[in-house]
C-alpha cells in the first residue's frame, strides 16, 4: 500500500512542529511528508529577532532551533526558497514556485498544513517602500534591519524612528537605543501597549521617556520622505516631522491567509482562518492550519482572536502533528497572557482589558495596587503595578496587567492559571504561592491585587 503524503505549507514553528510530531509517530514508509518554505530558515525563534538586533543574542544562528538538514535527516523533503503560490483543494495539490530555478511545479497531497504565518502591518503609504524602512518578522527581515543600520554608519547622531508602540515597538526601540540610535516612537494610540488599559500605558510612556527614548502619541504617520540618495531620511505625521536614518514598523502583524483565502477557505473576523478544537479547518477533513495564520478561542471572552506567538504556534504544530501521524490532541484556546520589556522595564497581561469586557457585554469592577516583588526592607525591591479585572457581582476574574521591574512580568502566569480555571478572586486571595523576603513580600502583589478587587466586588454588589 502506498504511503499517505503529507504537505506543510510553512517552516517555522506550527508547520515543522506538525511534520516533525506526525513523523514520529508514522515512519516514512506510511507517511511521506514534504514541506514547502520561501525563506531562508526553519523552525527559528521570530519573537528572539529584537534581541539578535541589539546584540544581547550574538549570532542569528542562535535562533534556530533545527535547521533544514537536520529535519530532512529525519525523512522530512524540506523544500527551502519554494513558495506554494496556489492551493487546488478539489484537486488536492499545490503549485510550488522554486525561487532559485524559477521552476513551477504541482505537488499532490492526501493531507495538508497550512502554516503560512503573519505579516508584518505595512500601510499602503507614500515611501513606505523606500530602503531604510523595515518590518521585523523573519530572520530574513533581522537579517535586511542590521545590514541597513550598518549602511547607516558610526559617526555622528544617528537616528532611528519606531512606527508602533505595541510588543514589536517597544522591544525595537530597546534594540536601537542599544545600538547607539537616538529614539523616537511614533503611536497613533493614547498610550504605548495598546494592548494595556491607557492608565497602565501611561506607565510604559513614563519609564519611556526616563529611558531616553522619545514617545510622541496621537501620531499618526502620514508619509515616508526620503533623500537624495534616496534612502528614507524623515517620517511625516499628522503632528509632526521626524528626521531618520532608519525606520522599523513596529504596527503589528496580521494572519498571511491569502493562498487560503483564495482556494476559498474559511477566514474569520480578524483574517485568521478558522478551524476546530482539533485544528482541522472548519469544514475540510484533510486540511488543518496552525501558528499566526489562524484565530484561537478566547476562554475569558468566549470569542476568537489572532494572537501571533510562538508558544501557540509550537502547540498548534504538535496537536496538528498527532492528529495527522494517527493520535489524537486538541487545542482548547487561549487567555492572552504576553509578556515584554523594555529595558529594564517588563510588561505583562493576561486576560481582557477594560474595553474588551465592554466590547462582549460584561460588567466588571477593576482595582490597582502598588507593591514590590520582594520584601520591602530587602535589598533591591523595586515597585510594581498590578491591575485586576473582575466581573461584576461574580467576582470572576477576567484579566491582570502588570507594569514593573525585578521580576515582575512572570508573575502574570499566576493570574493566567487562575483565568484557565474559572477562578473568582476571592478564590485567588487563598492561594498557597512561594514566600521568602528575596522573592516576594508576605502578601505576594497579585494576591494583594485580589484582596483590594474582592472589595472592589462586594462594594459594587451592595
Amino acid at each position: 500500500m502506498a504511503a499517505e503524503r503529507l504537505v506543510v505549507i510553512g517552516g517555522d514553528a506550527a508547520g515543522m512542529s506538525a511534520a516533525s510530531q506526525a513523523r514520529r509517530l508514522k515512519g516514512a514508509d506510511a507517511l511521506e511528508i514534504v514541506a514547502f518554505e520561501r525563506g531562508h530558515f526553519t523552525s527559528y525563534s521570530a519573537c528572539g529577532i529584537p534581541y539578535w538586533v541589539s546584540g544581547d543574542v550574538e549570532a542569528r544562528d542562535d535562533l534556530i532551533a533545527r535547521t533544514p538538514e537536520e529535519h530532512r535527516q529525519r525523512d522530512i523533503d524540506l523544500r527551502m526558497r519554494t513558495e506554494v503560490t496556489e492551493l487546488d483543494v478539489p484537486g488536492r495539490r499545490v503549485k510550488a514556485l522554486d525561487r532559485e530555478t524559477g521552476k513551477m511545479y504541482w505537488t499532490g497531497f492526501d493531507k495538508l498544513v497550512i502554516a503560512t504565518g503573519a505579516r508584518p502591518v505595512r500601510p499602503a503609504l507614500p515611501g513606505m517602500d523606500a530602503p531604510g524602512v523595515h518590518g521585523v518578522q523573519t530572520l530574513d527581515d533581522g537579517q535586511a534591519l542590521l545590514d541597513s543600520l550598518d549602511a547607516v554608519g558610526s559617526g555622528g547622531e544617528r537616528r532611528a524612528v519606531v512606527v508602533g508602540a505595541g510588543y514589536i515597538g517597544v522591544e525595537m526601540a530597546e534594540a536601537m537605543l542599544e545600538r547607539g540610535f537616538a529614539v523616537t516612537v511614533l503611536n497613533r494610540g493614547e498610550q504605548p501597549m495598546a494592548t494595556l488599559d491607557p492608565d497602565m500605558g501611561r506607565l510604559v510612556h513614563d519609564a519611556m521617556d526616563g529611558l531616553g527614548i522619545t514617545t510622541v502619541n496621537g501620531a499618526a504617520v502620514t508619509r515616508i520622505l526620503t533623500g537624495p540618495d534616496g534612502r528614507v531620511s524623515e517620517v511625516a505625521t499628522d503632528a509632526g516631522t521626524y528626521p531618520a536614518d532608519v525606520v522599523v514598523l513596529g504596527i503589528g502583524v496580521e494572519p498571511e491567509t491569502a493562498l487560503a483565502r483564495g482556494a476559498g477557505l474559511p477566514v474569520g473576523p480578524h483574517g485568521g482562518l478558522l478551524t476546530d478544537l482539533s485544528m482541522r479547518v472548519v469544514g475540510h477533513e484533510n486540511i488543518w492550519a496552525g501558528g499566526d495564520c489562524v484565530e484561537v478561542l478566547d476562554l475569558v471572552a468566549g470569542r476568537t482572536r489572532h494572537i501571533a506567538l510562538g508558544t501557540h504556534a509550537n502547540k498548534h504544530g504538535q496537536v496538528i502533528g498527532s492528529n495527522v501521524g494517527g493520535g489524537y490532541g486538541t487545542f482548547p484556546g487561549v487567555v492572552g497572557t504576553a509578556v515584554s520589556k523594555v529595558c529594564d522595564l517588563e510588561i505583562a497581561r493576561t486576560g481582557l482589558r477594560e474595553k474588551d469586557a465592554r466590547a462582549v457585554g460584561l460588567r466588571y469592577v477593576t482595582a490597582t495596587i502598588e507593591s514590590t516583588g520582594r520584601a520591602g526592607y530587602y535589598p533591591g525591591a523595586k515597585p510594581m503595578t498590578v491591575k485586576m479585572i473582575a466581573e461584576y457581582r461574580t467576582g470572576r476574574l477576567l484579566g491582570v496587567q502588570i507594569v514593573g521591574r525585578d521580576g515582575a512580568a512572570k508573575r502574570v502566569d499566576v493570574a493566567a492559571v487562575a483565568l484557565t480555571a474559572g477562578m473568582t478572586v476571592e478564590q485567588m486571595t487563598a492561594l498557597d504561592l512561594g514566600y521568602a523576603p528575596p522573592f516576594s513580600p508576605v502578601w505576594d502583589p497579585v494576591l494583594v491585587a485580589a484582596r483590594k478587587t474582592v472589595t472592589a466586588v462586594r462594594g459594587a454588589g451592595s
